[in-house]
């Protein structure tokens, strides 16, 4: 059964024109990943189907048993308000249906009690996924959910997900995430939106195969081009080859142009060779970390060398980012010691880093100010256009972009520095499908050496070599691969589920 149906959709913002003509729909059941650049028209798409945003033309036709669930960026609770108060006046399942259901995301009685306010963004993103499953939604538009969310809420969430008998559409620049729960891909981009059957992978080979049949035949139809001229040129002039060239020149104005569109993945972020240090560029000795009298982590003893690849796992509160930060030298230890390497200078970029910019510097000015005095202008021009700020986009004043630009100027000046250790705590946050791919592929072949904190579990198994774990305030190497870990985390759950069942028996 058709549940929703989008035809001949035009939308602009000002000149921009995000859809064209664009027409695609969903059926009942139906799990639909959606893609595409930063501001190809993503979010805009999900207001438009809930009638938060019009459409300049063309219209939404809904099956009468339509009952969509919108779980968009920011909302409008009232965070003032406990999260158990609110749930119990806007939804339609019982409370202690919708705690069980949050129990399964990492949601306590403790969060529930609380004013939404007081939650961590972590917290607050499951809180409203409970409330969108508390509407019993037959379609679900979910904008964004893995954001904030530690790996254990993502596997919880994936695993609803997969059971989910209703259709959603999804945004997500998590490959990983889209390849487990959809089973196919919608892409927007340039105006137009493409549904393509399949997940995630398959996308990438139809979009491969596409491409090489187009350029089969652009370079067919450049080949007769060619000749059909090259007789224009040569028999053009002479009387009795005129009607000829004539009719070959009418053939050649008949001829349509086949345009080839950039293939997704295409950008390539090339970070600056670091400077050179030492074998030993971090050494972290029997420390305590955390803020005054609260002790977050004990006797932390952390050696690192140079070009080793470093990934921090462990649930939201763990202490990943404390950690990151007492490395990074912006909290000082409780006690202990931290050495730093000869020459060793440190990139650090959090998800508070968008807050030290110069609001008046433009796009290219914070650039440029963060660089190393090596790195040439064109290096911060292609780096800036593969963070997504092309042409005259780095002229903006940063005071004009959104949250997530800043914070790609952010991550930019980071990558400038040519730091030979870069601290980097959820970097994939705010950048699209296409420049995650590219930033995966960048930190993997990166020389020096990286720490990094990620919720992507397809950008950390790429860019990790070893696994440090972060768990009851201790930190050990993971004796692992990172799938194994996540292999423990599933195993660990299921024998909760189990034991949580044996007890509703008995």
């Amino acid at each position: 059964m058709n549940l929703l149906q989008l035809q001949n959709a035009h939308k602009t913002f000002g000149t921009k024109v995000l859809f064209n003509e664009a027409s695609f729909s969903v059926n009942l059941g139906e799990h639909i990943g959606v893609i595409g650049p930063n501001g190809a028209g993503k979010s805009t798409l999900f207001k438009a189907l809930v009638g938060q945003l019009e459409l300049d033309s063309g219209q939404i036709i809904k099956s009468q048993q339509l009952k969509v669930g919108y779980l968009e960026q920011e909302s409008d609770w009232n965070t003032q308000q406990s999260s158990e108060e609110f749930l119990q006046e806007h939804s339609l399942k019982k409370l202690w249906e919708l705690k069980q259901i949050g129990e399964s995301l990492g949601l306590t009685e403790e969060h529930f009690r609380s004013p939404l306010h007081k939650l961590s963004g972590g917290y607050r993103m499951r809180m409203k996924l409970v409330y969108l499953i508390g509407q019993e939604p037959n379609l679900m538009l979910l904008d964004e959910p893995t954001n904030f969310l530690d790996l254990e809420s993502i596997l919880a969430l994936e695993s609803f997900l997969q059971s989910f008998e209703g259709a959603f559409l999804l945004i997500s620049h998590d490959r990983e995430f889209l390849r487990r729960t959809t089973e196919s891909t919608l892409e927007i981009e340039a105006g137009e939106i493409t549904k393509f059957p399949g997940q995630i992978d398959d996308y990438f080979e139809q979009k491969n195969q596409l491409r090489e049949v187009l350029e089969a035949q652009k370079a067919n139809q450049e080949s007769k081009r060619k000749q059909i001229q090259e007789f224009i040129d040569r028999f053009g002039a002479k009387a009795t080859k005129a009607k000829q060239a004539q009719s070959r020149m009418k053939q050649l104005e008949k001829m349509e142009v086949i345009e080839l569109k950039d293939l997704s993945v295409t950008a390539k972020i090339q970070i600056p060779k670091p400077i050179s240090t030492g074998r030993e560029v971090l050494f972290l000795d029997s420390a305590s970390l955390g803020y005054a009298e609260n002790v977050i982590l004990k006797n932390v003893t952390l050696r690192l060398n140079r070009g080793f690849h470093l990934g921090i796992v462990g649930v939201n509160g763990a202490g990943k980012s404390t950690l990151l930060k007492s490395l990074a030298q912006k909290i000082p230890l409780l006690s202990g010691s931290l050495q730093v390497g000869y020459q060793v200078s440190l990139g650090f970029f959090s998800q508070h880093s968008a807050d030290q910019l110069d609001l008046e510097d433009r796009v290219i000015d914070a650039l440029e100010k963060a660089a190393n005095r090596d790195v040439m202008r064109q290096e911060i021009l292609n780096l800036a256009g593969s963070l997504l700020f092309a042409g005259d986009d780095i002229y903006k004043p940063i005071r004009v972009l959104s949250g997530g630009e800043k914070s790609r100027v952010a991550l930019g000046q980071i990558l400038l520095k040519k730091s030979p250790v870069l601290l980097l705590d959820e970097p994939t946050n705010h950048l699209d499908f296409e420049t995650v791919e590219a930033l995966t592929e960048a930190l993997r072949d990166y020389e020096g050496t990286l720490v990094v904190i990620s919720h992507d579990r397809s950008f950390i198994r790429r860019v990790s070599k070893q696994i440090l774990e972060i768990k009851s305030g201790s930190v050990d190497i993971y004796p692992g691969t990172y799938d194994e870990y996540v292999w423990s985390l599933q195993n660990q759950k299921k024998q909760q589920i189990k034991i949580k069942l044996l007890s509703y028996l008995c």
